[in-house]
């Protein structure tokens, strides 16, 4: 066997004995995609401090990287599609190393988001070429299986950005986590060329790039209204972004309708696997990255907890999510995609409506159960919803497949952040007013409410001078833990119910067991042999 992989995958006659081993190098380079949005979680107090950084600042040095990441998955995964999957992996992998390096070495605020934004479109190439080269080299039978894989890593990855991020903050500054990236990045791009086959499609005409731009555009504008708008107002340029990605849709969709070779066949969503497929992800990262959002501030501004402390307390989530990933084939056989998924949305949304049960006293233990609900749903469910994306797009499209798939991932974890995290400080910020209002000074009082972080550093401030004193910072730090504790049971209820509709809506637009099966490269599936048999017998 040569030691590079040469012969591509589409002119493999026989299953690539080196598959595993590739799908070991795919997961690779996706946890380090995904990480990077968790780690900053627990990095964001010290780049805070260090960079001076204002609510806004921080709000973009996060979203800086989530923008091109959610706006270019489609794109990209076509243009791998059409000229190297595994080329886009490796040169994804380079600029995202690249934007790396540069985020762990600049200490100006618009330098670090400039870096976020190239690792963000370094991660717009490898996450949709992992998912593409996945389905490229594993045959049918085992294709759930390796899915399955790629599904846990997701998970994984939620809770070890914060570990891996939490380990490097004790004995090292907060660029070390931006570096922490780029050897891993190095190894992903030895291995592909080791041990990934070379693919792409090979009757693919052509790439609608105006198709491609009106999608740009549309997925850009919207992740910008809703990160910019709930947290900092409506003004000109959420509004303005608002608009058009209400009137680039359409647009959009008209255009693809027209276009003989559309970049998105849109008339996939008439399909009710796939539509319900593709709002069962984006409902899943909606409620399990706004828990997380608040969960982690809880732990580290009123529980105390360092940052590797905070990301050992999320480990649990990462081994539920293992757990459900390794019963999700079993439950499979005998219940189908959509009870499966459907199931799956029903723990994850009762993990949410815990967190309703958080108040000022609550301790780690009163987080435990609600983190490995949403980890054993995301094992559960994920994965099956996943394959049945995939499987709805012939092999010359699974570049644009891993991209539709990413974007509602992206773009579930960009609303669950953006909605939840506002809803969470306007709850923060009326509770503390009723409790503390006119008993600080104006500009103490605006500190205080932006952030519980800024509310624990007024407190500080308090305490050392003359006119408070100790028993007055007490006070006030004990209702900034009383306003945010009532912030996150207020907000869980409302993510609660959003994702209870959403367990409603994707259980009545996806099949049943024997529903009309969906097509696959343009052939038609008989009706008894639906996504949830489908898939059940491929993971046995």
């Amino acid at each position: 066997m040569p030691l590079f992989a040469r012969t591509p995958a589409e002119k493999m006659t026989e299953p690539y004995p080196r598959r595993w081993w590739a799908l070991l190098v795919l997961c690779l380079s996706l946890l380090i995609v995904v990480m990077a949005n968790t780690s900053l979680i627990v990095a964001a107090p010290d780049m805070t401090r260090d960079l001076g950084l204002s609510s806004s600042d921080l709000q973009w040095v996060i979203d800086g990287y989530t923008v091109p990441y959610a706006a270019l998955m489609l794109v990209l995964g076509s243009i791998g599609d059409k000229y190297s999957r595994r080329g886009a992996l490796i040169l994804g992998l380079l600029v995202f190393a690249g934007g790396s390096v540069m985020g762990g070495l600049v200490d100006e605020t618009d330098l670090v988001i400039t870096a976020r934004a190239i690792m963000g479109i370094g991660a717009a190439v490898v996450m949709p070429a992992t998912l593409s080269l996945l389905v490229a080299i594993f045959p049918r039978a085992e294709r759930a299986r390796a899915i399955t894989a790629w599904s846990a890593t997701s998970g994984l990855a939620i809770a070890a950005g914060p570990l891996a991020a939490g380990w490097l903050l004790k004995n090292h500054a907060w660029g070390s986590t931006f570096l922490m990236n780029v050897p891993i990045a190095v190894v992903g791009v030895v291995g592909a060329l080791l041990l990934v086959l070379p693919s792409k499609a090979e009757k693919l005409s052509g790439i609608d790039y105006v198709g491609g731009l009106l999608s740009i555009v549309t997925v850009g504008s919207l992740v910008y209204a809703t990160i910019e708008g709930p947290h900092f107002g409506w003004g000109t340029g959420p509004i303005t972004a608002a608009v058009v990605a209400g009137l680039g849709l359409p647009v959009f969709v008209a255009w693809e309708l027209r276009h003989p070779h559309p970049m998105l066949d849109v008339r996939k969503f008439k399909e009710r696997p796939f539509s319900g497929s593709m709002l069962s992800v984006l409902f899943f990262f909606f409620g399990t990255f706004g828990s997380i959002y608040y969960a982690t501030q809880f732990l580290q501004f009123v529980l105390g907890y360092n940052a590797l402390d905070t990301g050992v307390r999320l480990l649990p989530l990462a081994g539920a999510v293992f757990v459900g990933a390794a019963v999700t084939g079993q439950l499979a056989r005998g219940l189908g995609v959509k009870l499966v998924v459907g199931t799956g949305m029903a723990v994850g949304t009762a993990g949410v409506f815990l967190l309703t049960r958080i108040e000022s006293g609550s301790t780690y233990t009163d987080f435990l159960a609600p983190l490995l609900l949403l980890g054993f749903a995301i094992g559960l469910s994920l994965s099956p919803a996943t394959d049945t994306i995939m499987g709805s797009f012939p092999e010359s499209e699974l570049g644009v497949g891993g991209g539709a798939n990413d974007t509602a991932l992206e773009l579930g974890a960009s609303l669950g952040i953006a909605v939840l995290g506002s809803l969470l400080a306007t709850s923060y910020k009326d509770k503390l007013t009723d409790l503390v209002g006119g008993h600080l000074p104006a500009a103490a009082m605006d500190t205080a409410k932006d952030s519980v972080g800024g509310g624990l550093a007024v407190a500080e401030q308090v305490a050392k001078n003359p006119g408070g004193g100790p028993q007055q910072a007490q006070t006030l730090t004990g209702a900034v833990h009383e306003s945010f504790a009532h912030a996150i049971a207020h907000t869980s209820l409302i993510g609660g119910i959003i994702m209870a509709a959403g367990t409603l809506i994707v259980l009545a637009v996806l099949p049943g067991r024997r529903a009309v099966g969906k097509h696959r490269q343009g052939e038609p599936v008989a009706a008894e042999a639906d996504r949830g048999e489908e898939y059940a017998d491929s993971v046995r």
